[in-house]
C-alpha cells in the first residue's frame, strides 16, 4: 500500500476502532494489521499525540499474571472529530472516484 495513502488516513482508522469500543494499544495494531501493515511505533506515536490532543482518554486495567493495560477511550471532542473525518473521507473518496473513472 502507498505509504502516503496510509499516512493520511491512519487518524480515521485509529479512531474509527475506538468509536466500536474502548482497546488497549496492542489490540489497536493487531486490528488494523489485518487490514494494512502499520509499525507498532508509528501506531503509539500516533496515539500519543491524539491524546495529547484531547481525543481520547487512557485507563489502566490489571490482567492477572501480566502487566496492566493501557485502554484508550473517546471523549466526547474525539467522537465528535471521529464523525467529521469520516464524513471528509467519504467525500474524499467520492471525489477521487469520479475524478479517475
Amino acid at each position: 500500500m502507498n505509504a502516503q495513502f496510509k499516512k493520511g488516513v491512519l487518524d480515521l482508522c485509529v479512531l474509527a476502532q475506538l468509536a466500536k469500543g474502548d482497546k488497549y494499544g496492542y489490540e489497536l495494531t493487531e486490528t488494523i494489521s489485518q487490514e494494512m501493515t502499520v509499525a507498532t511505533g508509528t501506531l503509539y506515536l500516533l496515539l500519543r499525540r491524539l491524546n495529547e490532543e484531547g481525543y481520547f482518554e487512557t485507563y489502566l486495567v490489571e490482567t492477572p499474571g501480566g502487566p496492566a493495560r493501557k485502554y484508550y477511550r473517546l471523549t466526547p471532542k474525539g467522537l465528535a472529530y471521529t464523525q467529521s473525518l469520516k464524513d471528509e473521507w467519504i467525500t474524499f473518496i467520492d471525489q477521487v472516484n469520479r475524478l479517475i473513472r
